[in-house]
């Protein structure tokens, strides 16, 4: 499974904004600083952003970034579609006919990692900015009766 750099990076800054609360816009050159990304790579993510209506600009002095609503009602799996981002699961296109292994027929374990990205976004669409920011993820994201005897949640 493979979830690429954008989307980390995009609700990684996003909470970085959340953080703030709602008293200044955020300057992207402060969030690569703390969050140790490149600037021009966060302008491209917010660019993005901005177009699917999750942030909103602020021109001028005192400028930057904010949310273009509140973070609770911000799911990350707005986020990862907003930048474009991928969830990867089987080697193959989602709408190919050419399988995983290239062929006609799809490998035996491809409907498996197609359901395994539909619960991953799913899991994503439950998830808010806010919970992110305020630590509830572990909380909504363990559910003991899916854990393996031994497997700590």
């Amino acid at each position: 499974m493979k979830l690429g750099t954008k989307g980390r990076y995009a609700v990684m800054a996003l909470a970085d904004i959340a953080q703030a609360g709602d008293s200044r816009p955020v300057v992207l050159a402060d969030i690569a600083g703390r969050q140790d990304i490149s600037l021009s790579y966060l302008e491209q993510l917010f660019s993005r952003l901005r177009q699917s209506g999750i942030v909103e600009s602020v021109r001028g002095p005192g400028g930057g970034y904010r949310l273009a609503r509140p973070a609770a009602e911000i799911p990350l799996a707005a986020v990862i579609l907003a930048v474009d981002e991928p969830v990867e699961t089987t080697r193959c296109a989602p709408a190919s006919r050419l399988g995983c292994t290239h062929k006609t027929a799809r490998c035996a374990t491809h409907d498996l990692w197609v359901s395994l990205r539909m619960h991953i976004f799913a899991f994503l669409e439950r998830i808010s900015l806010a919970d992110v920011v305020e630590g509830r993820v572990g909380d909504l994201g363990t559910d003991p009766d899916l854990l393996a005897p031994g497997m700590c949640p």
